[in-house]
């Protein structure tokens, strides 16, 4: 009981307060005691849908340390991509204009912002208290395929099909691509949990003499966080339905384009992991911070395009997923940059600085294509 107490004191009540209240709200929304589109009920909504996302990943972290890494960095990219899914779905099935390309503009935001703006950050920052930094060259080098390959097939061959006009996939070859997306990414994280674990571990880390910032947590605790996890899942899942049109709306209102709604779900959804995969930089554990990138945006993709393929198919929705020009050459160049950054294994603040100068042209130009 004693230990019990300790854990317990130790949670953030934030953490549980939030997805729990999230609960309280919907149960009273759905029972007809709060006005679905009152202003303070949409309020209350989107602090308690951001509140809820970062417990999520709060609570996915302690799991992650308690089952170790590079399980841990998994956990938090699945913990991500299913808040992620069922923003887009939400959006996807509102019958809204611009629904059936708020997939692809999400997947392209989470992919820039990962591999520019929190890359970018990491080294920078990383940079600047520890000169250079080091990370296994193997590991990145085998997640930058990957993510290369999924975002080719994903948001730029759809461009160049012949069967449907237009930045589309016919759904035969949506099911292929889901299906290779779902298979390519199975075989990654089978690559990096077992076969070739060491790739994606700290030299220290693989020897077991690296200082770890955070003690591994109880049994008790991993339980907790694992049934509070589960709860801000949900609580995310069905307030993302509640806010799907306001979000809409307030874009609208705000004279931004409608692909801007896929910047503002994967910067709400990528910061919690954002900030732990900077803290982790600024730690000089950089290899973490690589882990933790890299799987967020794999997972956007690997797992994202199967689920919304899915959903387009058995509810007959249209599915844009082909990029614009200027997205694609965006892309390209992204893409480019970060297979020089990661050739070496050596990052210096150089580096992070060229990834940030093409996160601020890719925010400018999704405010003003």
């Amino acid at each position: 009981m004693a230990s019990e107490r300790q854990v317990i004191a130790r949670m953030p009540a934030w953490t549980w307060i939030a997805p729990l209240g999230a609960v309280v709200l919907l149960g009273l929304k759905f029972a007809g005691v709060l006005a679905p589109d009152g202003r303070i009920v949409l309020v209350l909504a989107a602090a308690f849908l951001a509140g809820s996302v970062f417990a999520a990943v709060h609570h996915a972290e302690v799991v992650a340390l308690r089952v170790g890494e590079p399980l841990g960095s998994i956990l938090l990219a699945l913990a991500v991509t299913i808040i992620e899914v069922a923003l887009i779905v939400s959006l996807m099935l509102s019958g809204q204009p611009g629904s059936e390309a708020f997939a692809r503009d999400t997947i392209y935001a989470a992919v820039m912002i990962v591999l520019n703006g929190v890359v970018g950050l990491c080294l920078v920052f990383g940079g600047a208290r520890h000169h250079e930094q080091t990370f296994k060259a193997e590991g990145a080098a085998a997640a930058l395929g990957v993510l290369g390959t999924l975002a080719m097939i994903a948001l730029i061959l759809p461009n160049y099909t012949r069967t449907t006009p237009g930045p589309l996939y016919a759904p035969s070859q949506l099911i292929l691509v889901g299906t290779v997306s779902l298979c390519l990414y199975a075989i990654f994280v089978f690559i990096q949990t077992i076969r070739h674990r060491d790739y994606f571990l700290s030299d220290d880390a693989a020897s077991g003499d690296a200082e770890h910032d955070h003690s591994t947590p109880t049994l008790n605790a991993a339980r907790q966080s694992a049934l509070l996890l589960l709860i801000a899942l949900v609580a995310v899942v069905l307030l993302a339905k509640v806010l799907s049109l306001p979000l809409e709306q307030t874009i609208a209102a705000a004279g931004l384009p409608p692909s801007f709604v896929g910047v503002v779900i994967a910067a709400l959804v990528l910061l919690p992991e954002g900030v732990a995969a900077l803290h982790a930089a600024r730690a000089n554990r950089l290899q973490t911070s690589l882990n933790l990138a890299l799987g967020s945006a794999l997972a956007s993709i690997g797992l994202t395009i199967p689920a919304v393929a899915a959903v387009s198919i058995v509810f007959r929705q249209r599915l844009v997923l082909g990029l614009q020009p200027a997205e694609m050459a965006l892309l390209v160049l992204t893409l480019f940059i970060s297979t020089l950054t990661l050739a070496t294994g050596r990052t210096t603040v150089l580096q992070g600085a060229v990834h940030l100068v093409i996160f601020s042209v890719f925010l400018f130009l999704s405010a003003v294509p």
